[in-house]
């Protein structure tokens, strides 16, 4: 709210100057002031297309305000002889060296963190500054699932990976123990996979957090420091992340999230693979792994069954259909 009452009155301040200081010779005062006018609302036009407005770090606020006065000051220069040519001297210099200025200020304030060192190098590199970013932690990486996440497009922004849990993957793909190897190597193919896709910007992040020696810790607290979110499966790392403020993508509550609801009287189509607990029920299994368990079932192993759901059972282990055969 603040920040547009800056704005409007920026709007009236260079309407004003426009009014007094006509830009153009033979201008009437009022068409200065629709000049003026029309100026300021363009930058201000400018400063409304930056995202997520945030009055947090005055740091931001001023670096934009001096990169403002720069780019004004030379702006000015340069146009300075044009400007007196054509008696236009005070209005141009109001705008160059007060407009752009207070516009670099706007900026500075509506998005602090693209002055930090790593949105400026990813800025040239050609990813997008004012995107959401994310660190990566260990076991997503692992798990494998943050590929498809990634290409479906469900997650817009940069992917982090940082040195210390690259480091981790290189010990676990080290390990003497084959399955941890395996689980290792597996993290090392999902990031390959993800460099590959150019339609997903990844960056690998040569940072470390000094005095801190577990990886978890150091996720939490690099992003608390850079405000990025984390993607993990770890529900220990979320509980930690979250008790520090600091925004956590699960990937486990997302698949949970994204499971089928079904109802009692729905029609299903499934497979049934083996024969159930209970005498002459048979189980079949969702794409999701959901179990469903279908009543006088037991004879049709192999076979591709149609059911009605008769109850769902929310369990500790997960979700179960419970179903009867249609036929």
């Amino acid at each position: 709210m603040v920040i547009y009452l800056y704005e409007l009155l920026f709007i009236a301040l260079f309407t004003m100057i426009g009014y007094n200081y006509p830009p153009f010779r033979g201008t009437t005062r009022a068409m200065g002031a629709i000049f003026g006018a029309a100026f300021a609302l363009a930058l201000s036009l400018l400063v409304f297309k930056i995202k997520k407005t945030e009055l947090k770090y005055l740091w931001s606020s001023l670096l934009g305000l001096l990169g403002g006065v720069v780019v004004g000051w030379l702006t000015f220069q340069m146009f300075t002889l044009i400007a007196m040519s054509f008696s236009a001297y005070v209005f141009f210099k109001a705008l160059f060296l007060f407009g752009i200025p207070l516009t670099g200020l706007f900026i500075g304030a509506s998005k602090p963190n693209i002055f930090s060192p790593l949105n400026i190098k990813e800025f040239f590199r050609g990813s997008s500054a004012f995107t959401q970013s994310y660190l990566l932690d260990t076991s997503a990486i692992i798990d494998g699932r943050i590929v498809a996440i990634a290409n479906s497009g469900f997650v817009e922004g940069e992917l982090i990976i940082t040195q210390f849990v690259l480091a981790e993957l290189q010990f676990i793909a080290d390990s003497p123990d084959p399955s941890k190897k395996i689980r290792g190597k597996r993290g090392l193919d999902v990031i390959e996979q993800l460099q590959q896709n150019h339609e997903i910007s990844v960056t690998i992040l040569n940072k470390s957090v000094a005095g801190v020696k577990e990886v978890d810790q150091k996720l939490v607290l690099l992003a608390q420091e850079h405000k990025f979110k984390i993607i993990t499966n770890d529900i220990n790392l979320s509980k930690i992340a979250k008790l520090q403020d600091v925004k956590v993508l699960n990937v486990n509550e997302l698949a949970y999230a994204l499971k089928p609801i079904v109802y009692p009287g729905e029609k299903l189509q499934v497979k049934i693979t083996k024969e159930g607990k209970e005498k002459k029920q048979g189980l079949a299994y969702l794409e999701d792994g959901t179990m469903v368990v279908v009543d006088e079932a037991k004879g049709d192993i192999g076979r591709d069954l149609e059911i009605e759901v008769t109850s769902v059972l929310q369990s500790t282990s997960g979700k179960i259909i419970f179903g009867k055969k249609t036929s």
